[in-house]
């Protein structure tokens, strides 16, 4: 018996003013799925991602997802006045033991004092996926997590997520420049192209 899907996107269109950004694209995830948006710089990959979030509302359609979505930015977006321990304290809400672990399982064990500006960029990165994965959701949205890192850096990072996703199966939507990223991580892959970009 197939699953309910854990989203469902029915977009008709999404504008910056007159200007057409997205037109009709239809997407359906199921649970503990891994789908990968693919397409050039600026066709709308991250917007599509944010309508998915929520995090954008300027569009017409429709969107349906879990109550428990996290999701992974290009940038870590840490709280930089706050350390690495409260990081995942005040936007995950897990402490003493769960906190001291869900660092460790990043590679972080010891480090939960450090503010995010005494971490380097792969570790901001690493705290970055532990706040999200830590607040087991059932929807996990990724929007370009490996981009910026050295060869060997974004090969460390992909072999952790595929980690954290094997030990917390996790429906997933990524997006991703990298046909390489798609291929090893997603279990199909869908294209943006055109004006306005649709699913090619």
């Amino acid at each position: 018996m197939t699953q309910p899907a854990i989203l469902t996107v029915a977009l008709e269109d999404m504008r910056f003013g007159a200007e057409p950004v997205l037109g009709r694209c239809e997407l359906t995830l199921q649970p503990q799925e891994t789908v990968a948006i693919t397409g050039p710089s600026g066709i709308g990959k991250s917007t599509f991602l944010r309508i998915v979030a929520g995090l954008e509302t300027r569009y017409r359609g429709t969107v349906s997802g879990p109550a428990t979505c996290a999701m992974v930015f290009q940038d870590p977006l840490l709280l930089p006045w706050r350390s690495a321990a409260d990081n995942l304290r005040l936007t995950a809400r897990i402490d003493g033991e769960a906190n001291e672990a869900s660092l460790a399982s990043v590679g972080l064990g010891g480090l939960g004092h450090r503010f995010p500006g005494q971490l380097s960029l792969g570790q901001q990165r690493r705290l970055s996926l532990a706040r999200a994965f830590a607040t087991r959701p059932s929807l996990l949205l990724m929007d370009e997590p490996f981009v910026s890192l050295d060869p060997a850096m974004a090969e460390e990072m992909l072999q952790l997520f595929e980690a954290l996703r094997a030990a917390q199966p996790v429906a997933t939507l990524l997006v991703t420049h990298s046909m390489a990223e798609a291929e090893r991580l997603a279990d199909r892959t869908l294209t943006l192209g055109g004006s306005p970009a649709q699913f090619l």
